[in-house]
């Protein structure tokens, strides 16, 4: 082994309020103090209660992926595991998501964009 993963980072407009929504997802601390980053106006971190850390980056020409659109690759997308797909659904919703693909049929799984447009995932354990 090389290394050990710190934390993922993605880039968009607003740190502050992609980790707030990362936040409402996932629960645990946004900014806490942490000597590997410094936090303030273009970045963030959200230290999930698994111990993962999320990072949030300022890119002021920000341009998100567009789901299925080979021109625009998504390029990374998290996975989150729920217990009621259905609840999650409208939770996420309500926190400023946008639903990309609901699927078909009772599939296990729904694609969303948080609110910078990252692609992210919702599977039913």
């Amino acid at each position: 082994m090389i290394a050990d993963l710190q934390c993922v980072v993605l880039d968009c407009p607003d740190p502050r309020k992609l980790a707030e929504f990362y936040r409402a997802l996932l629960g645990g601390a946004v900014d806490r103090p942490d000597r590997r980053w410094a936090v303030g106006e273009d970045w963030s971190t959200l230290h999930t209660p698994s111990g993962f850390v999320l990072a949030f980056q300022r890119a002021a020409d920000h341009r998100p992926p567009r789901w299925g659109d080979p021109a625009a690759p998504q390029q990374l997308h998290p996975d989150f595991g729920v217990a009621d797909l259905d609840r999650a659904h409208e939770e996420v919703l309500a926190l400023g998501a946008a639903v990309l693909d609901e699927g078909a049929g009772g599939r296990s799984w729904r694609v969303y964009a948080d609110p910078a447009g990252h692609p992210f995932c919702l599977v039913r354990h």
